[in-house]
């Protein structure tokens, strides 16, 4: 009998308030250019620097979280988190509206960080990113409806992510402290970095996948004012719909699991969205505006769980999932400020256009890890579930160390007969019969 899984609700709230800033982009960036006067650009600019101050945290605490404590760790994040974006809800000037956003954003990135490093130790990493998901997704949503109706000013998004940090922080005393070491360290001992090649190729693509979601996410408010015409209050809702049909692609993500594998879901489901891209940059009314956002929106999370499942997976760890996490911050970084300026010299329509062909692109190495990485492992007469999952694939989801379980193609191994001499005096098979009364014609 399998054991009953738990679910790790502190590490999914984490989770949660280190993902909110970056989906809350939109309004962020859009209040900043409308409550402080700044122009697109220079908005977009705050957003990156926001999201790279966070990549910072995750570079620079990647290998640090088992020594310092996850607990020690979690807090002091979701402390800079809550000073950070506190103090720049409060602050009136553009400089201290800057350095809030930065010191939130490391705050956010050490939330991120923790959470990642203890989701790839659990025995289901896919299921626990997939939680994380939805309660960042349904809280961006609740958030996204409730803004238009607070006022003006560049505040009130900053604020729920203060809030969310605030409310997360008491949750933080389940996680282990110092001296508790990770389930992966038990396991294995060895502190070189697996799968290095794969690991290197999914660290390199993933800035780019990123910076292409995060160029569209932090314009697509001025996208639907601007363009598809709507007001505040209208994009608000699109973006809440949209996020809530996310909230349906993660459970499904979460139902598919890993029954078609993850090469499938990362390369054709990041092709799909190259699709959406051109669709929501191009669209002129409200309903091309709302299609491409709501369909991006249900395939975003679920290639995006798949991801950080394959990170996870090429280390027990947690530090390829981390460090991956890290580089893909360094495009969502990026992504504003480029979003801004490509559609401002070539509109938006070009921009999806140069995105999309983008994506088509970093699709490629993304899928060849996947292939490399994500096979089905199987062992000569393993158990299966009763969905047909072998209980290896279980094992190697669980935090096997790498090489403890063989992969397909290393199970056919060629029988070899061994001759054993029988001793003398021994008796062969043939010398016995079934036990029971013996016939009088056996004994003659």
């Amino acid at each position: 009998m399998f054991a009953p899984r738990t679910t790790p609700w502190p590490l999914v709230a984490l989770f949660t308030a280190g993902y909110l800033a970056p989906y809350l982009l939109p309004t962020v960036v859009g209040r900043l250019d409308s409550g402080l006067a700044l122009s697109a650009t220079r908005a977009g600019a705050v957003g990156s620097a926001l999201l790279l101050s966070s990549a910072a945290a995750g570079f620079a605490l990647a290998s640090r979280v088992e020594r310092i404590g996850a607990r020690t760790l979690a807090r002091a994040g979701l402390v800079l988190a809550a000073v950070g974006y506190g103090g720049a809800a409060l602050a009136g000037s553009v400089p201290a509206v800057v350095a809030g956003a930065v010191l939130g954003g490391f705050g956010s990135g050490t939330a991120t960080t923790v959470a990642a490093t203890r989701i790839a130790a659990e025995p289901d990493p896919h299921r626990a990113s997939t939680l994380g998901l939805l309660g960042v997704s349904a809280l961006a949503g609740a958030v996204y409806l409730t803004v238009p109706h607070l006022g003006p000013g560049h505040g009130q998004p900053l604020a729920a992510i203060t809030l969310t940090a605030v409310a997360v922080w008491p949750l933080t005393g389940r996680l282990p402290g110092r001296a508790a070491p990770a389930p992966a360290r038990r396991e294995g001992g060895s502190t070189r970095l697996p799968h290095l090649r794969s690991g290197l190729l999914l660290a390199a693509a993933m800035p780019c996948w990123s910076l292409v979601q995060n160029s569209l996410w932090g314009v697509s408010g001025r996208i639907g004012l601007t363009q598809a015409g709507l007001g505040e209050a209208g994009v608000g809702v699109v973006f809440a719909v949209a996020l809530g049909a996310g909230l349906l692609g993660v459970l499904g993500a979460g139902a598919l699991g890993a029954r078609l594998g993850r090469a499938l879901p990362i390369g054709g489901g990041t092709v799909l969205i190259a699709g959406c891209v051109v669709v929501s940059a191009s669209a002129t009314g409200p309903g091309s505006f709302a299609a491409g956002e709501i369909a991006w929106n249900v395939l975003y999370p679920v290639v995006l769980s798949y991801l950080i499942g394959l990170a996870a997976s090429l280390d027990p760890r947690g530090r390829w999932a981390v460090l991956v996490g890290s580089a893909s911050s360094l495009g969502t970084a990026a992504g504003p400020l480029t979003g801004s300026l490509l559609s401002a010299r070539a509109g938006f329509p070009v921009m999806g256009l140069v995105l999309g062909a983008g994506l088509l692109v970093v699709a490629v190495p993304m899928t060849v890890v996947a292939l490399r990485a994500g096979g089905r492992p199987l062992l000569p007469g393993a158990v299966r579930r009763r969905g047909g999952t072998p209980a290896a694939v279980l094992a190697a989801s669980t935090g096997t160390p790498s090489g403890a379980v063989p992969r397909v193609g290393a199970v056919e191994q060629e029988v070899v007969e061994i001759a054993v001499e029988v001793p003398p005096g021994v008796s062969v098979q043939g010398a016995y019969d079934t036990a029971g009364p013996r016939r009088a014609e056996a004994g003659r």
